[in-house]
């Protein structure tokens, strides 16, 4: 390790050195050399990135990769048995609510470390009844040279880092009971401007209690208090992943499962995110979001499934209305694989007021493609394709903007550059799997407004000032890679780097181009 850090450290000493003698030589181009001094300092961009990143991931790697690795590192030494009652073990899931490690209670499975802090028997007699203790640590390094297209001068050109870190105590009270609470820690270093989506430190996260009954016809489950919930790809109701701070609900959540159908419904006010003083997150009735869900399983790969919500809000601001949102929202989906196909389609329909205005806004989402299962690398060849409503008459007292209302930016990219509103996305992409634990992919994104009356939005639904009526349609294209990386079950990592064109739209209003680059290390315990 020691000579690899060494050798980490020349390099990033060598860049230094070449960094300061080509800003120099950049400096003294001038007049008709002008292109090429941009040139030259676009190129700089990545080494003065690969400079800083060498000393920020040197000092993230060495406790995690330490971390992680015990508890990979059992893989290796298991006897041929003992690696069958490996395979038994729970696996660590998005939603660690949803974990079951009540197959610990077979002393058995007990074979890594701090097993015995992942269940602490409640009853000797019983044991389903236990505590379960878990942990989540994000980290993220990004850079972006143009938020919000350069047309914002209070977020200039950034890099920073984002850390979350989170504790999670899961209590199991016989078959029926739980009680899950997690705490979090986020926070944001060194980056110019910070939002609520970027720090949340010493909060509660998460805290509920959960009630499931199984019967001969099915099951009856049923959550109070703070949680997530999300629906299918996450288009338009998420838990936020992306972002630094993930979106919770304080929620009422009940539901009727079968082996082919799931009815449920739930009551909710999202929690609003302050950073000021600890465990000073709140929901309030300033935001009200309800519904009912039903979803069909057709067969072991195809499902269906539709909902009805109320999305209320006060003091709701659109470019051509304000005042008190009611928006009644209908969407339907159907998903699946199938001789190598896959696919998922969702629509959404939404009506109601926002202040004197009436609503009248939709969306429809797909993402399609092939994989080559029996050629080497599996490739997928996908296409997705989406397109949401714009408000095409200021003066016609009905707002057409579509409100996307909790969406999560990995649907398009981790960029931030495009809001689901006023939109025609079309993007060709292609994914291999060189390896089991590595995935591959690029695409290719094109971007239009629905209607020249609004304007371009940005995540999450941010209007690009001085560009509704004005400009064409075309609002741009995206170049975009992606490499996923699974260490082992606890570590995983990922590389994502986007390159935005503006259209003439955005370079009207002073936008222009964009670079943005994300290295994420995850663990969870």
């Amino acid at each position: 390790m020691r000579p690899m850090l060494r050798r980490a450290n020349g390099a990033a000493s060598s860049t230094h050195q070449k960094l300061t003698q080509d800003v120099a030589t950049c400096r003294t181009l001038k007049g008709e050399q002008m292109i090429d001094q941009r040139s030259c300092f676009t190129s700089l961009f990545s080494m003065a990135l690969s400079l800083r990143f060498v000393s920020m991931v040197r000092s993230l790697l060495l406790p995690l990769f330490a971390l992680a690795f015990a508890q990979g590192g059992y893989w290796s030494a298991l006897a041929a048995d003992d690696f069958s009652l490996e395979q038994k073990r729970p696996s660590i899931k998005a939603d660690r609510s949803q974990e079951d490690w009540s197959l610990l209670a077979d002393p058995k499975l007990r074979n890594e470390p701090l097993d015995s802090l992942k269940y602490i028997p409640l009853f000797p007699s019983n044991p389903d009844s236990y505590i379960s203790l878990g942990l989540n640590l994000r980290e993220i390094f990004e850079v972006s040279d143009a938020p919000a297209f350069g047309t914002v001068p209070s977020n200039p050109t950034d890099s920073y880092w984002l850390q979350r870190a989170q504790f999670q105590i899961d209590v199991h009270l016989a078959e029926n009971w739980q009680l899950f609470t997690q705490f979090e820690d986020v926070r944001a270093f060194d980056k110019t401007t910070v939002s609520p989506n970027d720090a949340n430190r010493f909060d509660l996260r998460l805290a509920f209690i959960g009630y499931t009954q199984e019967t001969d016809l099915g099951t009856f489950r049923a959550r109070v208090g703070r949680q997530d919930f999300a629906f299918d790809l996450e288009r338009f109701v998420s838990v936020r992943d992306g972002p630094n701070v993930r979106q919770a609900f304080d929620a009422v959540w009940a539901g009727w499962e079968t082996e082919a159908w799931r009815f449920y419904g739930l009551v909710s006010q999202p929690v609003h995110y302050r950073d000021d003083n600890p465990f000073d997150d709140r929901s309030s009735g300033d935001a009200l979001f309800s519904g009912v869900r039903v979803e069909r399983q057709l067969s072991p790969t195809i499902e269906a499934s539709a909902y009805y919500a109320l999305y209320q809000r006060k003091d709701a601001t659109f470019l051509t209305a304000s005042g008190e949102e009611d928006r009644h929202v209908l969407d339907i989906r159907s998903a699946g694989k199938y001789a190598g196909f896959d696919w998922d389609a969702e629509a959404m329909g939404q009506v109601g007021r926002v202040g004197s205005a009436d609503i009248l806004a939709w969306a429809v989402g797909a993402r399609t493609g092939y994989t080559f299962e029996d050629v080497p690398w599996s490739p997928r060849i996908g296409l997705q394709f989406d397109v949401a409503s714009g408000d095409r008459d200021a003066g016609d007292g009905t707002l057409g903007t579509f409100n996307p209302l909790f969406p999560n930016g990995f649907y398009f990219s981790l960029g931030g550059h495009t809001g689901y509103a006023n939109l025609i996305h079309l993007k060709p992409s292609i994914t291999v799997q060189p390896t089991e634990d590595l995935t591959l992919m690029a695409g290719a994104g094109l971007l239009w407004r629905q209607t020249t009356q609004d304007a371009v939005y940005t995540l999450p639904s941010v209007p690009v000032a001085g560009t509704a009526g004005n400009g064409p349609a075309w609002t741009g294209a995206y170049a975009q890679v992606k490499a996923d990386y699974r260490f082992n079950p606890n570590l995983t990592g990922s590389l994502e780097a986007v390159h935005y064109q503006v259209g003439s739209a955005l370079e009207a209003v002073g936008g222009r181009d964009s670079n943005y680059l994300r290295a994420e290390l995850k663990l969870a315990w």
